[in-house]
């Protein structure tokens, strides 16, 4: 058994041997080596297919990430709006639905990329390392054939030492080796130019498959989103209404002042309070006020002022925005116009 073994290393180790030195003596010009041009352009042919098939699954792989990272961030967005949107708001039920469908969408998407696109592209680009294989098993033999060729020209090439029986040895031998490489190269002759071919159909069903994919999925999220902007077209309208208004409520009296703010005032400005001064003010002024407090506005439509500022007070446009506690005024120092709470002034 080790003599069998030692002797499968020792022909192993002459086999390679001899093929590396008929590609030395090819390669420096010294012996001639089979050409076959039909071929080589298979082989050129294929090195492209390969190439390609090769980038394809490569920029496929990371476009599948890109969209599991999108699927990741759309779920993360929905998640943030559901805690956010306020359980009293109109359409809270429907957001959550519709944030379901997303994600549903995203789901089924990312799967039928995954199965109906990656796995058919896998297993085309899989193709290409085994036939790779063949196609250098093919180079192989045909070093072996060249080699063998060479030796039994040599052999014949002087009568004078002729040996009768290592020719007819050599002659065995050629014909083994040049079996196996024609095998070989007739089968890389017929499945080259089929694999080659087959480029077109498969490219054609991949890209129908991701192409109609993209198509559906953003379709149906197309629809999804149309109903999200009719729920928070809604909110919107609801809350132009007036629908989630805070009421305001009269402001309590500065902490550090020294004396609680004026509680006589009355919450109707439309009638001067107990001891303001009605002649001669301009048209449309019920009376005046000076601040006792500052004031800081909370609120678009509100003013503020400093202690001391005069406020001339008039009547709300719309009475319905009125509220308790609540005065409209004109500030006489810039004529700016808005909401002051009447307990931070006095009439004058």
């Amino acid at each position: 058994m080790a003599e069998s073994k030692g002797a499968l290393i020792a022909k192993t180790v002459q086999k390679h041997a001899g093929r590396a030195k008929e590609k030395f003596l090819q390669n420096l010009g010294k012996v001639d080596r089979t050409a076959d041009d039909i071929f080589d352009e298979h082989l050129q042919n294929f090195t492209r297919q390969q190439n390609a098939a090769n980038r394809l699954q490569k920029e496929f792989n990371n476009y599948i990430r890109c969209i599991r990272a999108c699927h990741a961030a759309s779920k993360s967005l929905f998640d943030s709006l559901n805690e956010i949107y306020e359980s009293n708001w109109s359409g809270h039920e429907l957001l959550y639905v519709q944030a379901q469908n997303v994600e549903m969408l995203w789901h089924d998407f990312g799967h039928k990329l995954a199965d109906q696109v990656l796995v058919p592209l896998n297993s085309y680009q899989s193709q290409f390392p085994e036939m790779r294989k063949k196609i250098e098993k093919r180079g192989r033999k045909l070093v072996d054939f060249d080699s063998q060729r060479h030796n039994f020209q040599s052999l014949q090439s002087n009568p004078k030492k002729r040996d009768d029986i290592k020719v007819a040895k050599s002659k065995e031998m050629l014909e083994e080796a040049k079996r196996t490489y024609e095998v070989l190269n007739s089968e890389l002759h017929d499945e080259l130019p089929a694999l080659y071919d087959s480029r077109v159909l498969f490219l054609v069903t991949n890209l129908q498959t991701l192409f109609s994919a993209e198509q559906v999925f953003h379709a149906e999220t197309s629809k999804v989103y149309s109903e999200l902007e009719a729920i928070v077209d809604k909110l919107a309208t609801d809350c132009q209404r007036g629908a989630y208004t805070v009421k305001k409520s009269s402001p309590t009296s500065p902490k550090k002042s020294p004396t609680s703010p004026n509680s006589t005032m009355n919450s109707t400005p439309s009638s001067p309070l107990a001891g303001a001064t009605t002649d001669n003010l301009p048209p449309g002024v019920l009376y005046r006020v000076k601040a006792t407090y500052k004031y800081t506005r909370e609120d678009v439509d509100e003013l503020s002022f400093e202690v001391g500022e005069i406020i001339r007070v008039v009547e709300y446009d719309d009475l319905e925005e009125q509220e308790e506690g609540w005065l409209m005024g004109i500030k006489e120092s810039n004529g700016e116009k808005g909401m002051f709470p009447a307990n931070f002034t006095r009439p004058i």
